[in-house]
């Protein structure tokens, strides 16, 4: 078997054989509030990464708020000198960015796997629960769906405008699910989808939505948490890039129009034994009631990650298929966790809360957090909304309250972590009490 680095050497240089044309190689790693940052590297210098030379980045580039700028998070940021923490390489990540101008590369880097993890970077804090679910012999087979908007590449004043149907070059501004969305914005989908499977994504189904412009893309599952989610956050990244490259912009922005649904984040996730069983199915499905009860029960501490910011709570309630209370049911696109049909192996749940632009490593993570606590503590769940349409437990709709609500929170502290939890929690206050430093015309308009 080959050690890491061999393994890791031979994809540097066979990437540079396939690719003799690129020079320069992005090492990319998402942050908090789910942005890309990293470094550019001639692809030479990557090949003495690949061997086992050291790759160092500030530790604190994980606390970027959401326009890039620090918060002081207790010592972090302004009291510890701003150290480099080590990166690692991901294996299998090394792939070629066709929506650039020049030819490059793209690789994912992470501190999980070092000596010294970060504790709050979103990677690491998926693959501790991971680990952990691991030694209990519990492996989750996951598969994301997200939604987004794509508008004309100008924007109007600073707002969005409707995509330009590329057949009438009419403003596509008819919420529909015909397919003949899919055929009009043929081009720029197709590229989409084949850009997703060259940088190793597995795509299935493409949707039109209900909303004028939105789309659905849907993963396969997949039987690795970690690269489950690395789908998600490289698929994001592609998909903007793509749009550019066509005259339009795509964004996962939670709820771009009022008037129309927002984009969400649906995560199916199932739970299989070391014999390839599921755990869910197992004595008539008492696992899974007790799978649901811990998503609920969490839910409400966990909202700054489904909802990350002010946007994202507008989502929330409305518009179509946008729950207001932590509920569940059995084929309810109405419910928070929807149990979808299916056949005793492929039993599983749906996590339909989070919003397009959430982190996907914390989205997971804290899904899996859930599970975990209903099937450690056999929580029973609340009435499905098959049963009763007003159940559900009330969670936080507003920044602030949602903060309060997970910092605290003790089983929350105990499974993503203590110093994840406190250094995440400040982020988002700062983030949100960033946002309200403008005065927008509105308040002129009502106030002056």
């Amino acid at each position: 078997m080959k050690s890491p680095s061999a393994t890791l050497l031979a994809e540097v240089r066979t990437f540079r054989q396939n690719h003799p044309e690129v020079r320069y190689v992005d090492l990319i790693a998402l942050d908090i509030p789910g942005h890309f940052y990293g470094k550019r590297y001639p692809v030479e210098m990557l090949e003495k990464v690949a061997a086992g030379s050291p790759l160092k980045l500030p530790q604190n580039a994980v606390l970027l708020g959401a326009q890039g700028g620090l918060f002081k998070i207790g010592d972090y940021c302004f009291n510890d000198g701003d150290p480099d923490a080590n990166r690692r390489l991901v294996p299998g990540t090394l792939k070629p960015v066709s929506w650039e101008s020049q030819p490059l590369g793209q690789m994912l880097i992470t501190s999980d796997g070092t000596e010294a993890p970060i504790e709050f970077e979103p990677r690491e804090v998926l693959a501790r629960v991971l680990e952990r679910l691991h030694h209990k012999g519990i492996h989750p087979v996951v598969a994301f769906e997200l939604e987004f908007y794509l508008f004309d590449k100008k924007l109007d004043d600073g707002l969005p405008q409707f995509a330009r149907d590329p057949l009438s070059d009419d403003a596509d501004d008819q919420p529909n699910l015909h397919i003949e969305r899919l055929s009009r914005f043929s081009d720029v989908l197709e590229d989409m989808a084949q850009t997703a499977k060259a940088q190793g994504i597995d795509i299935t189904v493409i949707t039109a939505e209900i909303g004028p412009g939105q789309f659905e893309i849907n993963f396969g599952h997949c039987d690795d948490g970690l690269r489950a989610a690395d789908w998600a956050a490289l698929f994001c990244r592609s998909t903007r890039g793509v749009a550019l490259k066509h005259g339009y912009r795509a964004s996962f922005m939670a709820k771009p129009y009022l008037q129309f649904p927002g984009s969400g984040m649906h995560v199916h996730v199932s739970l299989y034994d070391g014999a390839g069983n599921n755990v869910l199915a197992a004595h008539q499905q008492q696992p899974l009631r007790h799978a649901v009860a811990g998503c609920l029960a969490l839910l409400p501490h966990c909202m700054p990650i489904f909802s990350p910011n002010h946007n994202a709570f507008r989502r929330l309630g409305g518009t179509v298929n946008a729950a207001t209370r932590a509920s569940w049911g059995f084929e309810d696109r109405d419910a928070c966790v929807r149990i979808p049909e299916s056949d005793p192996r492929n039993l599983r749940i749906e996590h339909r809360l989070a919003s397009a632009d959430a982190n996907p490593y914390l989205v997971l993570a804290a899904i899996l957090a859930g599970l975990e606590h209903g099937l450690e503590t056999r929580l029973e769940p609340i009435a499905p909304l098959n049963e009763d349409r007003s159940s559900g437990t009330d969670f936080p709709v507003d920044m602030l309250d949602a903060v309060r609500a997970m910092q605290h929170q003790s089983v929350v502290r105990d499974k993503l972590g203590a110093e994840f939890v406190d250094v995440y929690c400040e982020n988002k206050r700062q983030d949100h009490l960033a946002f309200q430093q403008e005065i927008s015309a509105r308040e002129y308009r009502w106030f002056l």
